[in-house]
């Protein structure tokens, strides 16, 4: 089975919930990732998960 397509436009409407900043959409890992806040938000099933507690904390 291939991987869910994600809508490009819809992934760059998103901001981090904690900062308002912008988020990088990391294909690979499945996240999406707030420099600014240091957190990575899963995606699953095709579904960002924007919660803060959620997200898995980034190395600095």
């Amino acid at each position: 089975m291939s991987e869910p397509a994600h809508d490009r436009r819809m992934l760059e409407a998103l901001v981090c919930p904690e900062t308002r900043a912008p988020l990088r959409y990391d294909a690979d890992a499945q996240e999406l990732i707030s420099k600014a806040a240091h957190l990575a938000y899963p995606i699953r099933n095709g579904i960002p998960i924007m919660l803060v507690d959620e997200a898995r904390k980034l190395d600095d």
